[in-house]
């Protein structure tokens, strides 16, 4: 069955991860949503071999330390994911959201790419653990996730509030025509606020594509208020300003391509991006 996963662990940022998660949910239909926790096979192992030269009997005595120490680590580290995803269920659980919890050992981007075939959704926070106290640093995980799946990827940031208007960065190319076409056949933005902008020196082209693309949201079975805006100068200036000055509650954009515009989430361009943005980030492929 299709479900939203959702990365859970120790961050400043899980509470917004369950937040969106169940938002989503809810305006899915009550899809179910998983949450997700993936433990590292080794978590902070040491590296160094710490016997030296010493006698085999000494040495053994300390090998055998260092497992049971490394065992006790990994039993410590499951009950914690164990009880952050009892946390973050029960939280949805409140509001009404079917929700399961699931722990893997791993890594994160291979577990999230064999669970890909049942995803229908995935929310992530745009730090993880280990990036909890800068807020410009980006969680590496966030881009390699960018890159290795095809799945639709919602990215909060520290806190989660329901979004009313929203900013789609729109281009006419065919990731984004076709991300047009299944927001039309959701109901994720049913009811919000939604503003297309394209940016550009071809406005004729660009005013017919927009046209297009809110012809096509209107006429979808939800209620959907689109408005158009066709704009010229630096794409990633527009469409920063446009966000700040509208106080847009979350942005969507797609992947990647060779257009101004997308070609922001490829390499460092995407770091950017998403460090500029103070709200939600939703990626279509």
């Amino acid at each position: 069955m299709s479900t939203i996963f959702a990365c859970i662990d120790g961050s400043s940022h899980a509470s917004a991860v369950g937040d969106c998660a169940s938002w989503a949910s809810l305006r899915l239909n009550r899809a179910p949503v998983t949450f997700l926790h993936v433990q590292p096979k080794d978590p902070s192992a040491p590296t160094t071999n710490l016997s030296g030269n010493i006698g085999i009997g000494s040495q053994e005595q300390l090998l055998a330390q260092l497992v049971a120490l490394d065992t006790q680590r990994n039993k410590i580290a499951t009950e914690h994911g164990r009880l952050l995803l009892e946390a973050a269920q029960s939280r949805a659980l409140k509001v009404g959201v079917v929700a399961n919890t699931l722990q893997r050992h791993g890594d994160l981007i291979p577990t999230l790419v064999d669970l890909q075939p049942n995803t229908r959704l995935l929310v992530m926070g745009r730090r993880g653990e280990d990036n909890a106290t800068v807020y410009e640093q980006l969680g590496s995980h966030v881009e390699q996730a960018i890159r290795a799946l095809h799945c639709p990827i919602l990215i909060t940031q520290g806190k989660f509030s329901a979004p009313k208007k929203v900013m789609l960065a729109f281009d006419g190319s065919p990731t984004m025509r076709g991300a047009i076409s299944l927001l039309a056949d959701s109901s994720l933005l049913n009811g919000l606020e939604l503003h297309l902008v394209s940016v550009g020196n071809e406005r004729q082209a660009q005013q017919e594509q927009l046209n297009w693309a809110r012809t096509l949201l209107e006429d979808a079975e939800g209620e959907m208020r689109v408005y158009v805006h066709n704009l010229e100068g630096d794409a990633e200036q527009v469409l920063t300003a446009f966000i700040q000055q509208h106080k847009m509650d979350m942005l969507v954009m797609g992947a990647y391509g060779h257009s101004r515009i997308r070609r922001w989430l490829v390499g460092s361009i995407t770091t950017t991006m998403l460090r500029a943005s103070k709200v939600p980030l939703l990626i279509l492929r």
